[in-house]
This record gives structure tokens, sequence and C-alpha cells, in this order.
């Protein structure tokens, strides 16, 4: 750790505009969504571990390559892009309102940080290990790759030995996990620092920015949300980041977008069933290989990453070979079988409870095989504009124009009508692990319907084809 001594050097020089002899202080690197980005020496300190380096191999959409081919961008590419905005957000502000705010290059530094470092403790294949695997090991453990960053960069700092001061540290650390509603609370200091890489407050942030632009770019969709625009439209006005009044459409399709993204791509009914047996995969090998245990310690843990499903496929064990199996059924595309799926209706959601393999089995007629819980998979897919059931504009402050001081909320009632009048998905699908299953799944799932909403909530029956369909055997005959 560094001495006060650092944080006089850092309040000193300033970082933020690579014009100029500070050029020469600066790594220069070509991004395919931001252009022209620019590593101050800090920084660059951190990129240049083996640590960091790891997020080479972490593919920031985990399995959506398998759906769309181009989703090979990983986290380091997204970590650097969130650095940049960060870095971007925080001197326009600086620009604009640096004296009134008080921001000195301490707090553009310490901001900067918190953008590179804000995924810097994800798991191999992303939030498939974090929201899938560890809770199926550990009986439910609540593990997010947020606190394991914190652990990475303790880990990291007493490793490479990075002169960083501890108070500079310790603010990068908080940043970083300010999007958890217990911890958002607690900050007094210079409180609109907080919002700009992980906002708990209503959730506009530059990591936002960076994935909506990039996971669209690489899928290849088009992206009406424009973060520039909002950028230019920002504000700081009693603490809070405001926008512009007249641009509240253009701050609501930032939700839009990324609720469109997780319904056609994060959540695609062929990925789920990809990260489904992924986890089973790697649930059958956890007892060989000790895969949860890496995350006790990031001495270990950052050995870990998306090279471990190679590790699996080629490994010889016989120990390994359910797990094996199950990795070449996904190299294969021989999937776990999509059977149906349905909307929550609207007025059960509050009371929702996530729906389970035995839910099904449960539910199946008697005239068809006896199906167990290990044949059937579920996914309970929420999908929301970050704010729940709410409207996420109600926790968003605006301003009239550049001259005002008062910020102020927009009533639901004065929005566009042509808004929508729920803001929260619940879509449950199931999946028959066995192609000869599907049938009989695919009933089942129909009587709970029946059994639960008193009516088929499903848009179609599952087709016939899908039915009728068998196992494969060894010579990949049907």
């Amino acid at each position: 750790m560094g001495d006060d001594g650092y944080a006089a050097e850092v309040r000193n020089t300033s970082l933020e505009s690579p014009s100029g002899d500070s050029r020469r202080f600066l790594k220069h690197i070509l991004d395919n969504v931001h252009g022209n980005i620019y590593l101050d020496p800090l920084s660059l300190k951190f990129v240049d571990t083996e640590q960091f380096q790891r997020l080479r191999d972490l593919k920031q959409l985990g399995f959506t390559y398998m759906v769309y081919p181009g989703a090979v961008h990983s986290r380091f590419e997204h970590s650097l892009g969130v650095y940049w905005l960060a870095s971007e957000t925080i001197n326009r502000l600086k620009n604009y309102q640096g004296l009134e705010l008080d921001i000195d290059s301490f707090d553009v530094q310490t901001v900067k940080l918190a953008g590179l470092l804000h995924d810097f403790g994800h798991g191999p294949f992303s939030h498939t290990f974090e929201r899938g695997f560890i809770p199926q090991v550990c009986n439910g453990m609540k593990w997010s790759h947020e606190e394991m960053s914190l652990k990475m960069i303790d880990y990291v700092v007493d490793e490479h030995n990075i002169d960083i001061y501890p108070e500079s540290l310790k603010k990068v650390k908080e940043m970083i996990i300010a999007s958890e509603k217990h911890h958002s609370r607690g900050f007094k200091e210079k409180r609109f620092l907080y919002d700009i890489v992980a906002n708990g407050r209503n959730g506009i942030d530059v990591d936002k920015f960076d994935y909506i632009a990039r996971d669209s770019r690489a899928c290849g969709i088009s992206c009406s949300f424009q973060f520039p625009r909002v950028l230019e439209i920002m504000r700081v006005i009693d603490d809070e980041i405001c926008y512009r009044a007249k641009e509240y459409l253009t701050v609501y399709k930032l939700f839009a977008t990324r609720a469109d993204l997780h319904r056609t791509v994060y959540m695609h009914a062929k990925v789920k069933a990809i990260e489904l047996m992924f986890v089973d995969a790697m649930t059958m090998a956890n007892d060989v290989l000790r895969i949860s245990s890496y995350i006790d310690d990031p001495a270990e843990f950052w050995k870990l990453d998306d090279t471990i499903l190679k590790t699996i496929e080629t490994s010889t064990s016989e120990d390994l070979k359910q797990a094996r199996d199950l990795v070449l059924r996904i190299r294969r595309r021989d999937l776990y079988q999509y059977c149906n799926e349905f909307a929550v209706p609207m007025d059960k959601l509050e009371h929702f409870k996530k729906i389970t393999p035995q839910d099904i089995v449960c539910s199946q007629k008697s005239s068809h095989p006896l199906l167990k819980e290990e044949d059937v998979a579920v996914s309970n897919v929420s999908i929301d504009l970050t704010n729940g059931k709410n409207n996420p504009l109600e926790s968003i402050s605006f301003f009239k124009d550049y001259d005002s001081n008062e910020k102020f909320n927009i009533k639901e009632d004065l929005v566009s009508h042509l808004l929508p009048a729920s803001y929260q998905d619940m879509i449950v699908r199931v999946y028959s692990k066995k192609p000869d299953l599907v049938e009989a799944i695919s009933e089942a799932f129909e009587n709970f319907q029946l059994k639960t909403y008193g009516m088929k909530t499903q848009v179609h029956a599952t087709p016939d084809k899908k039915k009728r369909k068998k196992l494969k055997t060894s010579s990949g005959c049907v």
C-alpha cells in the first residue's frame, strides 16, 4: 500500500486529458466501440497483471456465442470500455461543474479505476457461474462477482506491490458495490461519484452504456440507444446526477434497449438450454475438480476461466465421464430440448414462486412414462427495466435547463402514453433432458398451467415434430 505522498501526487497531476506532454504517460489502445482509449499509469499497473489479463479468457456473454457467433468479445475489452466511459463522464462533470462540486484528480483517478476493475471477480461464463453453478453446489449460497472483485483487487495490490493510496482503494471498492441496495445508502461525501460506474440509485451507469453498445454490435443487432447523448445532458444537483427533462425518452431508451437485449439475446431459449447443461456438467465435475472451492481464495480463483469447459471435455478421467459426455452433447448440438414457455399473468407476478422440476413432474398424467425430476430442467427468466415492476423513470431526477438548480421527478401520467403499462416479465421455460420425453414433459407443463392458473397461459402447443424426436444413438442416427 502507498502512503499520503501518493494522494498528494494524484491530486496535483492531471490525468484526465491526453493533451500536450501528458500523452507520454498514457497507453494508447484502439477500441472497436469507443475508438481511442488512453490508460493512465496507475490503471496500467493493474492491466499488466496476469490476474487482469485473465479477463481475456472470459467471454462477456457466456454461451451466447453459440447462438450469435459474433458474441465472442471478452470481459477484458468491456472493462477497458467502462474505464473509458467512466473517465469521460467524470471529466465532463469536472469541466462543467468542477469548482462547484470540488472534483479533483483524486476523484477522477478513483472513478476510472472503479470502471476498470468492476468485473474483476467474474467466474467462468460469467453470470452462469454466479447465478447457476454456485447456488447449485453451495446450497443456494448468494455469491457475487462484485464481492469477489473486491477480494481480487486487494490480492493484486499486495501481490504486485501496486502503490495506491489506501483511501483511493477504499473508495474504488465502494464504487464497485454501489449498485447493491444495502451498500448504496452508506456513502455521504460526493455521493454522485458512486452513481457513475454501478448506480444503485436509478440504474443509469456507464457499465450499461458499454455493454449495450458492445453486445449489440457483436451480435449484429441495431441499437437505438445513444449513450453519447446521455453524457451530454447530465448535471449534478443536490449530490445526484440528473438529466435534462426534454430528453426523458432518450433516457428511457437505455432501459428499453437493455430489456430487448435480455429478451432476444441474453435469455434466448437455446442459450438458456446450453447454460443449464453447463451447470449440470460443472456440478458433475465439482467433486473431482473442486471448482467451487476456488471462490474461497483469490490466489486460486484467478486461475479459473472459460477453459474449464475444455478441461472437462479433454479429460480421460473415468470420474469425469458423465460431465464429459454432457459437454460433448453441447459441442454436437445435442441440447436439452426446449418444450414450451409461458409468461406469468400480470396479476400473479407479485406472489410468484419459482417453478421447479418437481412442480412439472407432479403434474404429469399417469398414461405417460413416469417422469423423474432429473429428466426436467426449468428456467425462470425475469426481465424488467432495472426497477422491478415500477417505471424506471420514477427513480430518476430531471432538471428543466442548464440554468436550473432544481431537480424533480416526472410522474408517470405526464409521460408518453405509448410507454408500457407493465415494466416486468417473468417467463417460465421447461426443457427435456432427453428428446424422447418432450411429449410427456410438454403435457405435464400444460397440466401445471391449468392447475395453477385455471387456463393454458402458453401461446401455442408444443409442435408435433418436436414431440416425435427420439434419443440419438451412438452413431448419431435418430
